[in-house]
C-alpha cells in the first residue's frame, strides 16, 4: 500500500492499490478521489450485509433467476465467440488495467459499463440483458474471458460501493490448483450456471492454467447500504462518468464496437 493508503482490521484497503495513479490528475480527478476515500470508509461502516468478502448467495435472493437464465446467456455466448479473436483485450478498453494485464488473453464483451449501454452489444444478447436486469443497482454487464494460461495477479478493485458476480458460462475441468479465484484468503471455483458474488475491494486475483478458455458473466451492482452511505453511492456513481478515465474507457469501446459491427456488416453484404 501506498502511505495515503489505510487498512481495515478485515483486510480490506481503502485506496487504489493496484490500479494506476492518474497521469492526468485533474481537478476534477483529485476531488473525485478524495471523496472516495471518505466513501469507502461510510460504505464499510454503513453495509446492510456485512462485508465479507465472498457472499452467500442466500443473500441476494435473485441470484437464483440469474442461474435459471444460465442456459439461455450460453446461447448468446457462443455467438459471441465465433468471433473471439476480434474481441478487445480488456486494457484496450480501460487503460489502467495494463498493471496488471498487458497480454491479451483476458478479452471483453460489454453490455453495460458504468451505466452506460452498448446498444449493440446488448442487441446481441438480448435474453442476456432482459436477466441482468433482475439485478438491483446494476453498473457493469459482460462476458469475462480468460484465454489459457492466463493469471490475474493481486489487485484490488477501485472502489468498494460495487459487490461483483460472477456467473460460470464455461469452466474446463480442472485441478483445484488449476482453475479458480482467490478473494482475500478464500479459494473459490467456478461452476458453469452457478453464480458466485464477491467483494474486489479485497485484495484478489484469478488464473486459468489450463488449455482451455474460461468464460463468466461479469457484474457489478451497488453494495446495499444504509443512508448516509447510500445516498453518497448514488452520488459517486453518477459523478464517475465525467472523470477522465472512465470517459477514455467509453471512447475506446465505442471505436472498437463501431469497427466490430462495420466488419460484421461487410461480411453479411458480400457477394
Amino acid at each position: 500500500m501506498t502511505n495515503t493508503e489505510t487498512k481495515n482490521n478485515d483486510g480490506q484497503s481503502f485506496g487504489t492499490d493496484g490500479i494506476a495513479p492518474m497521469e492526468r490528475p485533474s481537478a476534477v480527478t483529485r476531488f473525485f478521489m478524495g471523496v472516495v476515500n471518505w466513501a469507502e470508509k461510510l460504505n464499510y461502516k454503513h453495509a446492510i450485509y456485512g462485508n465479507p468478502p465472498v457472499y452467500d448467495n442466500a443473500t441476494f435472493p435473485w441470484s437464483n433467476e440469474i442461474e435459471a437464465a444460465a442456459p439461455a446467456i450460453r446461447a448468446e455466448l457462443d455467438k459471441v465467440l465465433e468471433r473471439q479473436s476480434e474481441l478487445p483485450s480488456f486494457q484496450d478498453i480501460s487503460t489502467d488495467v495494463k498493471t496488471i494485464s498487458d497480454d491479451n488473453h483476458w478479452k471483453t464483451f460489454f453490455l453495460l459499463g458504468y451505466g452506460l449501454k452498448s446498444e449493440q452489444n446488448i442487441k446481441a444478447c438480448p435474453k442476456t440483458w432482459e436477466a441482468t436486469q433482475k439485478i438491483p443497482g446494476l453498473t457493469t454487464v459482460m462476458f469475462s474471458i480468460f484465454e489459457p494460461g492466463k493469471h490475474l495477479p493481486a489487485h484490488r478493485g477501485p472502489y468498494n460501493g460495487v459487490l461483483r458476480l460472477h456467473l460460470g458460462m464455461i469452466v474446463p475441468e480442472a485441478g483445484p490448483d488449476e482453475l479458480a479465484i482467490r478473494v482475500k484468503d478464500q479459494i473459490c471455483h467456478w461452476e458453469e450456471g452457478k453464480v458466485l458474488i464477491f467483494d474486489d475491494a479485497y485484495e484478489h486475483e484469478a488464473w486459468n492454467h489450463t488449455d482451455k478458455t474460461r468464460v463468466v458473466l461479469f457484474v457489478d451492482f451497488v453494495k446495499p447500504t444504509r443512508f448516509p452511505a447510500k445516498f453518497v453511492n448514488w452520488l459517486l456513481m453518477n459523478m464517475a462518468i465525467f472523470t477522465p478515465f472512465i470517459r477514455e474507457g467509453l471512447d475506446n469501446h465505442k471505436d472498437w464496437e463501431k469497427k466490430f459491427y462495420a466488419e460484421a456488416e461487410a461480411l453479411r453484404n458480400r457477394p
